[in-house]
């Protein structure tokens, strides 16, 4: 199975770093989507205090509740910090949205057991794989 698909199949809480309440911006309209789709969203933005209608978390190590997959909507240089947030948090998975790739803190995840994802629309991918979210 495509870890893609691995993820979307079974990644029920998704903890969105850099989620916007701006509509106009992907991580807010993605988001939408996906919470819309039956995913739980918890928005990790310290410039929000909520969005989509969930209380919004400074970092993923302020999240009070697991979550399964940390989906980054930030710039490369700040992956490594999230990764080592989200293998901290005991996250099953990293994706990093399209456009986002950081091959080193890619392979830390990925020696810590985590699944990963880079430079991939969770969107665009669970459309393309008529993925049904985890139930």
């Amino acid at each position: 199975m495509d870890v893609e698909l691995e993820i979307l199949r079974t990644c029920r809480t998704l903890a969105v770093v850099g989620l916007s309440s701006d509509p106009r911006r992907a991580s807010h309209g993605v988001s939408r989507f996906l919470q819309r789709s039956g995913y739980r969203i918890i928005p990790v933005n310290p410039n929000e205090t909520e969005v989509l209608g969930e209380k919004a978390w400074p970092s993923l190590l302020d999240v009070p509740e697991p979550f399964d997959c940390a989906v980054i909507f930030r710039r490369p240089e700040f992956v490594p910090e999230i990764v080592e947030q989200a293998i901290a948090r005991g996250a099953r998975a990293v994706w990093m949205q399209e456009g986002i790739s950081h091959p080193e803190a890619a392979a830390r995840a990925r020696a810590a057991g985590l699944l990963v994802v880079e430079d991939r629309c969770m969107m665009i991918e669970s459309l393309r794989l008529n993925a049904p979210p985890p139930a």
